[in-house]
């Protein structure tokens, strides 16, 4: 059984009911069927034409579910006469429905549930598990989103921006349940990249791939986190981080700079280093300034100080940070870093166990811990 396939099939398929009249949410519902019909025949008899067969199922799907359903009879003439089975439509419509899926009117949580379901092909129990919700939880956000964009038409063009938002949402959700999210995250954003010819995207892409490649390093065998300094480099996938160099070098030459191409050069910056020490840390600075700009995120100035502490020293890091609102996440830690390079083990060691109370996750709170219990303990000598 071709999981792969089912799901890169299903935003197509449910384009296809749409265009035939099925409002989203039925839509999305019948093609479901469809999917489940599909690993329950498929293993025994293969389809010649996977996508014509899963159209014509899930057709016949939401014309039975539109029949039982009273209030809508008088939608049954317009529904009534099946199309006649053949090849299905090459005509691709996934960005339309990535669109869709993004839609501003829907809350983030929404939008990428929706995307996960609708685009990634995922049922409900696996999105709640990656999410770690209960399934019940989840098959209502996707309810809600799917009645909120029911009825929506596309007599507009759709913003890039907001579809790049939920696709790095669901990547930096990274691995949890039975679906590894960032792996999906990437999927997706290849499909999008493939309709869509847009630098930004393109940049996305590369950031995640160039991020996915040190993927295999970030962790030491018992699951704690292992900083990027320290990080063995021979871990991580350099195909990967060829393959995202080369995207981002061709979208940054098309001359129209945006905040996830900017957020790809300092990553490819960092992979590109044989070792930490020769990290170019002043050309990072760089690239944080103009990320700066193009955003105006104080979080990106928090990060701007680590690598201004790191080219210019650890004083000009602390100065950068001061003028930070200390509410941020991830202030304390960073100062704790900075006070720690500067030579104030006591400081530093009082604020990493600061920051431990305040990380957001428990392989973060447990890496601060380690790092004041390793200072406290160099004290005690």
């Amino acid at each position: 059984m071709d999981e792969a396939l089912l799901r890169g099939l299903t935003p197509s398929v449910i384009t296809i009911l749409v265009r035939r009249g099925a409002d989203f949410a039925a839509a999305e519902d019948a093609v479901q069927d469809a999917l489940v019909e599909a690993v329950r025949v498929w293993p025994s008899d293969p389809p010649r034409d996977p996508k014509g067969w899963l159209v014509t199922v899930a057709w016949r799907r939401f014309l039975d579910a539109t029949r039982a359903d009273a209030a809508r009879r008088r939608r049954e003439e317009s529904v009534e006469e099946e199309p006649a089975p053949g090849p299905a439509s090459a005509v691709d419509d996934t960005l339309r429905l990535y669109f869709l899926c993004a839609h501003p009117s829907l809350t983030p949580s929404s939008a990428v549930a929706l995307t996960l379901r609708a685009v990634g092909g995922l049922t409900t129990r696996q999105i709640a598990r990656a999410y770690l919700v209960p399934e019940a939880t989840m098959a209502q956000r996707v309810s809600r989103a799917k009645r909120t964009v029911s009825g929506v038409r596309f007599d507009r063009p759709g913003d890039v921006a907001t579809v790049l938002r939920v696709l790095y949402l669901v990547f930096n959700e990274g691995y949890s349940g039975d679906v590894d999210l960032a792996a999906e995250a990437i999927r997706l954003t290849r499909q999008l990249a493939a309709v869509c010819d847009h630098p930004e995207v393109a940049g996305l892409l590369a950031l995640m791939l160039l991020h996915h490649a040190r993927r295999g390093g970030r962790t030491a065998p018992d699951g704690s986190l292992v900083p990027l300094a320290e990080q063995d480099r021979g871990r991580w996938d350099t195909a990967l981080i060829a393959e995202g160099v080369a995207i981002l070098r061709a979208a940054l030459a098309r001359d129209r700079l945006g905040e996830f191409q900017a957020q790809a050069a300092i990553a490819a910056l960092h992979a590109d280093a044989p070792t930490a020490g020769e990290t170019d840390w002043a050309q990072i600075v760089e690239w944080y300034d103009e990320l700066a700009r193009l955003t105006g995120s104080p979080v990106v100035r928090l990060n701007r100080a680590v690598a201004v502490g790191e080219a210019e020293g650890p004083r000009a890091g602390l100065a950068a940070l001061a003028e930070l609102d200390a509410s941020l996440p991830r202030y304390t830690a960073v100062a704790a870093y900075l006070h720690e390079r500067d030579g104030d083990p006591a400081t530093a060691a009082r604020l990493y166990a600061e920051a431990a109370h305040q990380a957001p996750n428990a392989a973060e709170r447990d890496h601060l811990n380690r790092q004041a219990a390793r200072l406290n303990a160099r004290r005690d000598r």
